[in-house]
């Protein structure tokens, strides 16, 4: 797996974040990002440059336009790796629940009338 701690550095850059939300839907120009994101045009491109060198964003070629979208393999890798500690937090969370529901933990709810 790639290095989680490069790809939160990427990612935890906010701009490259509204980067790649706007990329979500498919694939978009420069032009387009700027005009979404009111970033200038060479803000835009040092981003999406960085995103392509970190594997998150793929550019193609279009005429004289340059096309970006995601790539998928990163944020797989990504939840990959969060998911051994998703599972940690529903333990927890399953822990939880049963101390809370257990008999007697918590007194039942009276309703409005009662």
């Amino acid at each position: 797996m790639p290095n989680p701690s490069r790809a939160f550095r990427v990612l935890g850059e906010p701009n490259r974040r509204r980067i790649v939300e706007q990329l979500r839907p498919g694939e978009r120009s420069v032009g387009a990002l700027v005009s979404a994101l009111g970033i200038s045009q060479p803000g835009v491109s040092r981003h999406l440059r960085i995103l392509h060198r970190a594997g998150f964003v793929h550019v193609r070629a279009d005429g004289q336009r340059r096309l970006y979208s995601l790539r998928r393999e990163p944020f797989r890798d990504l939840d990959a790796w969060i998911h051994d500690y998703r599972d940690l937090v529903e333990a927890r969370l399953d822990r939880l629940e049963e101390l809370v529901t257990s008999e007697g933990a918590v007194p039942p709810r009276k309703g409005r009338d009662q």
